[in-house]
This record gives structure tokens, sequence and C-alpha cells, in this order.
């Protein structure tokens, strides 16, 4: 019995691999070695701030918005870049600079050090990122996207099953080597896709148009922010990872200053996160596909799921009850994740691609900047629970959005295609370009 289910298991996950093509598992296998050195060190990044710096969490939260301010600047440079000149060159130039950046935060003492190197990394670090999003969508059809996202989820979650244990006895040992280690998993990526990924940007169709030089790829972006339903679903996601964000870095300070929970406590609870989007992942995303449930009802269930889970951290004071909303949030995070990104990439047009995976992109830089900056301030006048109160609220609010712009958008707009993933079918003109 047991050597016919692996049998089957096995069969299955063949299956799964052929149905994708070679270069969609190269770009997975590099994202999952670069994903590994981020969970090692992204958990417990608040916390080397407050122990290396001797820094309050306000403080910590103005370094996450000189990041995030940084990052947008990088991210909108690198998504135009990765439409001029190709995915690769641009992917591979933030993985090194990156890896040195992080290097050099971990060396210095000095706040005003600290401040310099964090822009110059949320700058160069950030360009990649649109780079990566549009070599995910470059390399499959739009009707495999929402499963392939929801892979990229599993590989993501598959680091942080062990990564964040890892990073938390390497922080216990050295900051120091919890930071070199981080950076030569990105050193080892950049290798590997410089030695086996091919370009995967669209060729330029023929036309007797003169190529669209440097500045006017740039001038592009008022394209993007022209495109009102992109950006109303952009600035929504912005709303949602707010909340999101302070799973990876107010969480891991609230329960230990207010719970007494170790850093190891902290890394288990984001490993059972991560175990459960491994294990139930692509079961969620298919079964979702098959059902052909409404893409904006699918966010809302989840953002509700997001609303309940993180509101519980600010009621309970049991190690279980923690690991319940954890589970809760966890459910949530694997209906909004894929479907999100799914969603963001069928509105951007093949030739901007990069440059609207920019924008959607600014979202999470947005959040991640102000996010730890607006828990301190709401630490230091409310108490700290009410972090988790507001985050409740404003999630419940985001899920009411999304109920709404379904229940308001034309059905040809909205409603999923037969036998494509239930992504969000718009026309160019809805985006008011």
């Amino acid at each position: 019995m047991l050597f016919r289910r692996l049998v089957a298991a096995q069969d299955a996950a063949r299956s799964v691999y052929n149905e994708y093509p070679r270069q969609f598992w190269l770009l997975v296998g590099a994202s999952f070695i670069d994903q590994v050195g981020n969970a090692l060190i992204f958990p417990f990044f608040a916390m080397f701030l407050t122990d290396h710096f001797e820094i309050d969490l306000a403080q910590v939260g103005v370094i996450f918005a000189i990041f995030s301010a940084a990052g947008l600047l990088g991210s909108a440079v690198g998504g135009a870049l990765a439409d001029r000149f190709g995915r690769k060159p641009i992917a591979l130039t933030a993985l090194v600079t990156s890896a040195l950046g992080n290097l050099a935060l971990v060396m210095v003492n000095s706040i005003t050090l600290l401040y310099a190197i964090a822009a110059l990394i949320g700058l160069v670090g950030s360009i990649g990122g649109p780079a990566w999003q549009a070599m995910m969508a470059d390399l499959l059809p739009e009707e495999k996207r929402v499963e392939g996202f929801g892979i990229i989820r599993i590989t993501f979650n598959l680091a942080v099953t062990f990564g964040p244990i890892i990073g938390g006895l390497l922080a216990g040992l050295s900051y120091l080597l919890l930071f070199s280690v981080d950076a030569a998993t990105s050193v080892i990526t950049a290798v590997i896709l410089f030695a086996l990924l091919r370009e995967t940007r669209p060729e330029r169709m023929e036309t007797d148009a003169p190529a669209e030089s440097l500045v006017q790829t740039f001038r592009g972006y008022g394209r993007v922010f022209r495109d009102r339903m992109f950006i109303t679903f952009t600035v929504l996601g912005m709303v949602v990872w707010l909340v999101y964000f302070q799973m990876n870095s107010t969480l891991s300070v609230y329960l230990r200053d207010v719970h007494g929970i170790e850093p190891w406590g902290f890394g288990l609870l984001l490993s059972m996160n991560a175990v459960m989007v491994v294990l139930l992942q692509l079961s969620i995303t298919r079964q979702v596909r098959k059902r052909g449930y409404p893409s904006m009802l699918i966010l809302a269930v989840g953002t509700l799921f997001y609303a309940i889970g993180f509101s519980l951290f600010g009621f309970v004071a049991s190690a279980w009850l923690f690991i319940l909303a954890m589970v809760i949030i966890t459910v949530g995070e694997m209906l909004v994740v894929p479907v999100g990104q799914a969603i963001a990439a069928r509105l951007a047009p093949e030739d901007m691609r990069g440059r609207y995976m920019a924008v959607f992109g600014f979202g999470f830089a947005v959040a991640s900047g102000s996010g730890t900056w607006l828990a301190g301030q709401i630490k230091e006048s409310l108490g700290f629970e009410w972090v988790w109160y507001l985050g409740g609220i404003v999630a419940g609010l985001a899920a009411l959005a999304y109920l709404t712009l379904q229940m308001r958008a034309d059905a040809e707009a909205f409603e999923p295609v037969p036998a494509l993933d239930p992504v969000l079918e718009f026309s160019p003109e809805q985006g008011g370009d």
C-alpha cells in the first residue's frame, strides 16, 4: 500500500513537471535558492536592528521606510530597464548588489551609515523584482499563470519552512554569519541564472516605427498610471500588504516583548505557515480554477481570513491560539497571493510587463516601508494589541472593497472565462488609456 502511494505521488509530480517548460522550473529552482537566503534573514531583521544598533521599534520603522522609498525608485528603474534591455541582466545585477549591500549593513555600527546603506540596498536590490515577475509571466501561457504563481509560492514557503529555524540558530551565533549565508545564496542564484537561463523578454515585432528610446521607455509609466483599473487594483493590494507585512516584521517583536516568545518559537510559527503552503497551495489553486469562482470573490474571502487571523493576535495569549491565528492567515494567503499576482500579469500588456509589474510591486514596497513605522506609532499611542485590532479592521474593509468591485463591475469584465484560471478579464480600454 505504501509503495503504491509513493508511485502515485511520483506519477503526480512527474505530471505536474511535464505541464510546464523547463526554463520555468529553472527559474523556480533559482528562486528557491535565493528565497532560502531571504527566509534566513528577513524574519529577524527588525530584531537585528533593535539589538545591533540599540534602537526602538519606531526607529526600525524609519529604516524600513528608507528601504521602501529607495525601493520604489529602484523598482521603477528596474521595470523600465527590464522592458528595454531584458529581464536577465537586471535580475543578475540586483542579486549581486544586494548581496554586497547586506554584508555592508551588518559591518557598520553608525546610524548615519545605516541610513545610507539602507537607501542603497533599497535602490539597487529592488531593480530585480519586476524582472523576476515579468520572467514568470513571460514563460507561462495565461491559463497556467495562477498555478505557476502558486508553485512559486510553494517554493517560497518551502524555503520558509526551515529558513527561519536555521536563521534563528545563526542569529544566535552571529549576525555576521547570518548575513554572510544570505549573501552566498544570492551569489549562487546569480551564477545559475547567468549560466542556464535564457532571456525571456518577448521579441519586438517588426514594424516601420523606430525603436523606443530609453526616455520613451520611462515615459511609458504614464500609460501605466492612467490605467485606472490597474491602479485601483494595486492600491487595494497595497492596503492588504500593509496588514500582511506585520507578520514578517512586527509580530516577532510583539511575541517576544509581550508574550515572552523566543526567536526560535517565532521561527517555528512561520515554518508552520510555510509547511501548510507547501502541502496545500497547489491543490487549493487547482480547486479554485476548476470551480471557476470570480477572482474578486476569491480575494475578498482570502482577505477576510486575514482580518480574522491578524486580529486574533490581539485577543489571545495562548501558544495554541497563536497557532490557530497563523493557520487562518495562511488559508487567506493561499487564496490571495497567487490570484492577485496572476491578475496583475493579465492586466499588463506584453511589451510593458516589466513596468506594470514594477508598479504592482509598489504596493508591497509602500506597505513594507510604512507598516512597521505605523505599528510603532500605534504601539506608543494605543498599545501593542491595537496593531492587531486595527489590522483586522483594515483587512475587513479591504475584503468589503474587493466584494464591492466584484458586484459593481460588468459581468463580462470580471467573470472567469471557462477553462481559464479565475483571472480578471479586462480589456485595455477599461484602463482609461
